[in-house]
């Protein structure tokens, strides 16, 4: 099945135009609609050539505090030998528009729109735009967590169109999640998955959990449920949720809605202090 992707091309709005937007920040969540994803707050990071980047999550005090996500727009012959700068950061790439080669641990892989890859911490990576068009995909960082007694998962490359949905129960496969990694495998302690709604299905109660969240929205629109606001969502619009901020969606249509989603896994939680003291 073909798949599209909405990628921020940059640009800037002209002078006439309204300074009315749609963009949200507050303790519980944020939204960066994909109009503010403009030439102005691009970034450039070291080592990488013909690149730059939406930083559109970073660890921040009332921010998030697990995770770093940007959208990456690498030019034709741009990318980077030495990607990664810390050694304990583990990451997910998802491409969104364009063609990437990825060399990982000396295998080349040819990423295409919907392409999917893991790297876990001290891999060596590469990445390259071999192609005569710019190239754009999500690079989601973590600092990996380790566990005396568990290994840490291994590198692997996959695409949106051969991982098989999984639908939720009870929803006649309305909702369904694109589950790259198993949920039960403790290995890994962050999933960046694809979720997907079609027209008329809903999250039908306000969750409130632990895992922290980044909704970067891939395709359609909708209406969130963020703590105790609806907010209308679309295509290139990131949302960010802080641990326990209820939820909750309605697709309205009248396509489908999908979005790329990160939460933090399978680790206890840290603790202040020391126990029985």
């Amino acid at each position: 099945m073909t798949r599209s992707y909405y990628a921020p091309h940059g640009g800037h709005p002209p002078q006439t135009e309204l300074l009315t937007g749609r963009a949200v920040f507050t303790e519980a969540y944020a939204v960066i609609p994909k109009g503010v994803m403009r030439d102005i707050v691009t970034s450039v990071l070291p080592f990488w050539d013909d690149t730059r980047a939406w930083v559109i999550a970073r660890p921040l005090s009332g921010f998030a505090e697990t995770f770093s996500q940007y959208i990456m727009e690498v030019a034709p012959g741009g990318g980077s030998d030495k990607p990664e700068p810390a050694k304990d950061a583990e990451g997910v790439l998802f491409v969104v528009e364009g063609e990437a080669v990825l060399t990982l641990d000396g295998w080349r892989h040819d990423l295409k729109p919907g392409g999917y890859a893991y790297m876990p911490p001290g891999v060596h990576w590469a990445l390259r735009n071999e192609s005569k068009a710019p190239v754009r995909f999500h690079w989601v960082r973590k600092a990996y967590e380790p566990v005396d007694g568990i290994h840490a998962p291994e590198a692997f490359v996959t695409s949106d169109q051969e991982v098989k949905p999984v639908a939720m129960p009870g929803t006649d496969g309305k909702w369904s999640t694109t589950r790259f990694v198993d949920p039960s495998d403790v290995r890994h302690d962050m999933h960046v998955n694809i979720v997907t709604f079609e027209p008329g299905a809903v999250i039908p109660f306000a969750e409130t959990h632990v895992m922290e969240h980044g909704l970067y929205v891939l395709e359609g629109k909708a209406v969130y449920r963020l703590n105790n606001d609806w907010v209308e969502v679309e295509a290139g619009d990131f949302m960010w949720l802080r641990a326990f901020c209820p939820q909750a969606c309605y697709a309205g249509g009248p396509g489908r809605f999908r979005y790329l989603l990160y939460k933090d896994v399978n680790r206890h939680m840290k603790l202040k202090g020391y126990l029985g003291k």
